[in-house]
């Protein structure tokens, strides 16, 4: 599967090593993802996504039904 976030399309990014005589190399930068399970009580169901750690945190402040909300009006498949 790919390496993105369910709720904000956070991906994986491109950029270089730089070593010490400024030779320069592709290499990723992985978004930390972690998979999670949301309670939504509006439709009284769990919901397993993989999401970043700093959506986690958004989710904690916002609550879940707003970033689902944010989300789908983005235009990314959320369940």
């Amino acid at each position: 599967m790919a390496r993105v976030c369910d709720l904000t399309g956070k991906r994986t990014r491109v950029g270089n090593n730089v070593s010490h005589a400024n030779n320069k190399t592709k290499r990723k930068f992985y978004p930390n993802l972690q998979k999670k399970r949301f309670y939504i009580p509006e439709q009284d169901a769990w919901v397993t996504l993989k999401v970043a750690t700093s959506t986690i945190r958004t989710i904690s402040k916002n609550g879940i039904m707003s970033v689902l909300k944010k989300a789908k009006e983005q235009g990314f498949i959320v369940y």
